[in-house]
């Protein structure tokens, strides 16, 4: 019956190539349906998979993580599109596998979403999962982040793999208890920061002790509630950190982890708790500190990351933000940079989003500084207007141009820094007029 379903799912694979249509997830969900939502269970995997998960940062970390095999000469896959789902791997190891169902690699690197780790890592075995954080995110369809941690952590209660945790995340350090006879867990951690707070600036899902409900005392807050916690109740935050970052400096940039020194190219500090993974995970599979040096600070994302262009001779810097989290984080590089800066937020609403904006109230925009224009777009325009202006931000300051070309053009009017912040499906049509802008103006996009 097997032989069946993956000839079934190779057709439709070669049948949507045929006409150059995306293969990532049709062919899965196929599958899917047909196996009764065992559609991974399928196939016969040797090899040994490491696994991505958590809010934010998953995409980097994985594309990073699969660097460090490749250039150690290692024969790996890894679903790059980022197709995360059941059926998206299921469709990605389709493309792989034999008639059999049997899929040859040294190592298969899996970036999967939060909500289908335990779906997946019931049908294959997981050699290696790395959580790196929790945040709200797309209400409507993950629901409360609890309900997330809690699927993850019963796959942790009987997981006996290796477990890399952010250890500055009380959401998701908990993890490391969920299973006590498992003996290969271990944490990441940073030093904290130029910017780092003795009180929170932002909205926190962190505050109690998962354990005994104690509100949790924090050395101090890098962003959100990523920080030096500990209860003084119960103990929890108390840990031996498997890797350490110090010696952060974000304006070169240069973080040192386990002896080495790195500069990675994004200056954020959600950047070093990234790469601070990945070296982490060097160090487990005892990757060649040159070739992690090297993978570390030579990885770039564009694609709506941190992404530079210019708008005739002013420079604009996009950035995905798809929850409050990372719309707080481009705020606060935006902020850390000298001089005056205006702000382009595009804001939709589309299913991929998730139809509830709500979130938008749990940015925090009044800690703009030197802030002096904003400029809204996109489905919802006018709530993030209204948002700003309800966070004290001068109503003469904001203008609304839902249709986005003429958004790019408003912002780019004016001499000086310009940041654009725009949500999930909001991106790729925000990169596509800024192209169309910096083509019209003379300008380029690095």
């Amino acid at each position: 019956m097997n032989r069946i379903l993956i000839f079934i799912g190779k057709l439709i694979v070669k049948i949507l190539r045929l006409f150059k249509r995306n293969a990532g997830n049709l062919p899965g969900i196929v599958l899917w349906h047909l196996t009764r939502g065992k559609c991974v269970k399928m196939f016969r995997v040797d090899c040994p998979i490491i696994a991505v998960t958590g809010t934010n940062g998953k995409t980097s970390v994985t594309n990073c993580i699969a660097r460090l095999f490749e250039k150690s000469g290692r024969n790996i896959i890894i679903n790059r599109e980022g197709n995360n789902l059941d059926t998206g791997i299921c469709s990605l190891l389709l493309r792989y596998c034999d008639g059999a169902g049997r899929v040859k690699a040294d190592m298969l690197i899996l970036e999967t979403d939060e909500s289908h780790v335990p779906v997946v890592y019931s049908q294959l075995r997981l050699e290696t999962l790395v959580v790196l954080n929790f945040f709200r995110d797309q209400l409507d369809r993950n629901g409360e982040m609890e309900t997330l941690i809690q699927k993850i952590n019963g796959f942790c209660k009987t997981f006996e793999g290796n477990l890399l945790l952010n250890g500055d995340d009380p959401n998701t350090a908990r993890l490391g208890m969920a299973n006590p006879a498992n003996k290969n867990v271990r944490y990441f951690h940073a030093e904290p920061y130029a910017y780092a707070t003795k009180e929170i600036f932002e909205a926190s899902e962190g505050r109690f002790c998962p354990f005994c409900g104690e509100a949790l005392g924090y050395e101090y807050y890098q962003y959100s509630h990523i920080g030096k916690f500990r209860c003084g109740k119960c103990g929890f935050g108390e840990y031996e950190p498997y890797i350490t970052a110090s010696g952060i400096d974000l304006e070169k940039p240069v973080f040192t982890a386990d002896g080495h020194s790195y500069s990675p190219k994004l200056n954020s500090i959600y950047n070093i708790y990234n790469m601070t993974a990945v070296a982490g995970i060097a160090k487990l599979y005892g990757i060649k500190p040159e070739i992690t040096e090297d993978v570390i600070s030579n990885y770039t994302v564009n694609n709506g990351r941190m992404e530079t262009f210019m708008l005739g001779d002013r420079k604009a810097v996009l950035n995905l933000a798809k929850n409050p989290v990372g719309a707080n984080m481009t705020l606060r590089v935006m902020n850390e940079m000298n001089g005056e800066k205006e702000l382009l937020f595009v804001l939709n609403d589309n299913v991929a989003d998730g139809l509830d904006v709500s979130w938008i109230w749990d940015i925090n925009f009044s800690i703009f500084r030197d802030v002096s224009r904003v400029v809204t777009s996109g489905t919802r325009a006018y709530d993030i207007a209204v948002r700003i202006k309800c966070s004290g931000y001068p109503a003469e300051k904001i203008t609304v141009c839902p249709e986005l070309d003429g958004a790019v053009a408003e912002l780019a009017k004016t001499p000086g820094k310009k940041f654009v912040i725009a949500n999930y499906t909001a991106v790729q049509p925000t990169r596509g007029a800024l192209k169309r802008y910096s083509h019209r103006a003379g300008g380029d996009h690095e």
